[in-house]
Formats: C-alpha cells, structure tokens, sequence
C-alpha cells in the first residue's frame, strides 16, 4: 500500500480499518466492483459499504468511478440500492437468462422429515448411505451453537469438526485444509462456508433445515 497499488481486493471490514488509519486513499479510484452484491449489500455489510464508497463517490460528479456489480442471485432490492452508485443508464447483464433449471442436473435432492431429538442418529446414517466411507460432507446447521453440538454428537460415526464465525481465521484455513485432504469427512458449518468454497471431492450436502 506505502508503494502505491494498482487494484485493491479486500472484505469492507479491512479496508475500512486502512482508511481510518490513512493508510488508504480512495480519491481518484477509477472502478468499484463489489462481488457477491447481495450479500455485501445486505444489513451485515451495507453500513460499512456505504462509507467506504462514500470517500470515492462525489453527489453529482462525472468522475465518480465506474461501478460492476456481481451477484449469482439479484432480487429487486439490490437493483434499488445499486442505483444510489450507478448510473441511470446502466446496463444489466444476465448469464442465466430464462432458465428455470439453477441446480446442477446431476444433484439429486431429497427432504426427510425427522424430529429434532433424531437428527444427529439420521445424519449419521443419511452420511454413511450417501457419503460412503471416503466421500466428503458439508453439513449447513443455523447456529454456531448448534454446528458445535452436531460436531462433538457420538450419533456420528464418522470424524467431524465445525467452522463459523466464532472460530479464528488461521484456524477456520486449517480446519479446510485438513477436510480437502480427507483428514476428515464431516465438515458441519453455518453461512460462514456457503460461498467460495471449491471442494471437488464432496459428494453429499446436508442442510439441516430449509434454507432461508
């Protein structure tokens, strides 16, 4: 950064921070992109989005930076809060198009109605049938709380460790490391794991409830 850069990538909470400590200018940026909008635009993050931006965008001004925004799903509210950063005229582009069919062809989906008290018991089992002895599994549970609980449940027979917020970022980095490497095969995680995450090996996806 002292050296002067020419493209930043970063998560707003850091950049945030470089920006408060001046160690970070953003006066003459020229492109803005914000990946995963939806979810940067979101309450969690649109606060510290908002203020970010507000050091390279000028009311009124024509040389405010170009905007890109990327999102795999658009809903109506993001369009309305992209406009605040965009021009009238700006263009949509849609790699999806009209098809109704977003999930893999080759995913089979199932839903099993169980009592929360059998859960671990069936997960166990559906993970033995699906998953087999070497296969990977990525558990999606709601809470913290509850990632925890399912990992550290004698129901499952097979090796299981959690990851979520509460869990540091060197440690969340070696926890995936060792489920890539087949240290274990249970991964049971809350929406910390739903993006960017590329693990060829797993064969099965589990969530524990309908996912909101």
């Amino acid at each position: 950064l002292k050296s002067g850069i020419d493209i930043l990538v970063g998560t707003p909470g850091r950049i945030k921070d470089h920006i408060q400590n001046s160690k970070l200018e953003l006066s003459s940026v020229k492109h803005v992109v914000l990946d995963e909008v939806d979810h940067m635009l979101d309450m969690g993050f649109a606060e510290q989005v908002e203020e970010i931006l507000g050091f390279a965008y000028k009311k009124g001004s024509e040389n405010n930076p170009q905007t890109l925004l990327f999102s795999a799903t658009c809903p109506r509210w993001v369009y309305d809060v992209a406009k605040k950063y965009m021009e009238d005229e700006y263009e949509q582009i849609d790699l999806i198009g009209k098809k109704t069919q977003r999930t893999a062809t080759t995913v089979e989906h199932l839903a099993i109605q169980c009592r929360s008290s059998q859960r671990a018991g069936v997960l166990g089992d559906i993970i033995q049938v699906y998953s087999g002895s070497h296969g990977r599994t990525i558990v999606f549970c709601e809470t913290k709380k509850e990632a925890n609980e399912l990992a550290m449940n004698a129901s499952l027979k097979q090796d299981a460790q959690s990851l979520h917020g509460d869990i540091p970022q060197k440690q969340r980095e070696i926890t995936l490391k060792g489920f890539r490497n087949g240290v274990f095969e249970v991964l049971i995680a809350t929406n910390v794991a739903a993006r960017g995450l590329d693990i060829p090996e797993v064969d099965l996806v589990i969530q524990c409830s309908p996912p909101k």
